[in-house]
């Protein structure tokens, strides 16, 4: 899975550059940009161009990156097709696990460097790059699938985030959320990550409660409802990354 693992370091570092730049028009084309230059410098530098196949399949993973950065750069202006970002991330993350079989081994200055290192998986380059690129999809690239399910299933309104102004802090804490869950499930404590996820339930009990007492019973189901959807979302992005890595 080295080329899945080349669009997930993409796709992780260009989310969070389009997440650090300001909203501009150009915004769009700089993080495609720069998408397509992390897809050929984590290529070349994992070593996964020196086959014909590497090569196809690394064109494949430039043009899903490119098809998601603009999907989602266009959805988050226009307010509509909130799905079609959704179905382009999917698509892209299969068409390289399922051709994963032609694609060439991790090696490279990447191995070259794991093993001067001596970093964990030195042994094992592949799995290293594949975690790293779920480490990085945990980051802002989670946040922005679980935005664009909110607005789809209308548990969140386009340009107005009232659940996220009741429940503030969530940008933040989901990523701290997600690494967790996932940091735990690959040191093998499913137990001790499902206790994380029980534990963010009970400590925003007491908050989902006070809005109840203050703005009455529909607004407490539109932020409940938020807080369920964006939280089981979430959490879904965590468990899919530790299904790949495991």
């Amino acid at each position: 899975m080295s080329v899945l693992a080349v669009l997930l370091v993409a796709v992780g570092v260009t989310d969070l550059l389009r997440s650090a730049l300001p909203v501009r028009p150009r915004r769009p084309v700089v993080a495609a940009a720069a998408g397509v230059v992390l897809v050929v410098a984590t290529s070349a530098l994992a070593g996964t161009l020196g086959t014909a196949a590497g090569r196809w399949l690394a064109v494949a993973a430039a043009l899903g990156l490119l098809a998601w950065v603009l999907t989602t750069e266009r959805t988050l202006r226009t307010g509509r097709a909130y799905l079609l970002p959704l179905a382009v991330l999917l698509v892209s993350g299969l068409v390289p696990l399922l051709w994963a079989g032609a694609a060439p081994e991790v090696g490279g200055p990447f191995a070259r460097w794991l093993a001067w290192a001596e970093l964990p998986w030195a042994g094992d380059p592949a799995r290293a790059l594949l975690v790293a690129g779920l480490v990085l999809v945990q980051l802002s690239t989670g946040n922005l699938v679980v935005r664009l399910v909110l607005t789809s299933t209308g548990a969140m309104r386009p340009g107005h985030d009232r659940g996220q102004e009741e429940l503030r802090g969530g940008r933040l804490l989901g990523p701290l959320e997600r690494l967790f869950v996932l940091g735990l499930g690959l040191a093998g404590e499913v137990t001790a990550a499902g206790l994380v996820i029980a534990a963010k339930g009970l400590i925003r009990w007491p908050e989902l409660r006070s809005h109840a007492d203050d703005e009455g019973r529909h607004d407490i189901d539109k932020v409940t409802e938020y807080f369920l959807v964006g939280s089981f979302v979430s959490w879904l992005v965590a468990l899919g990354a530790l299904a790949l890595a495991s």
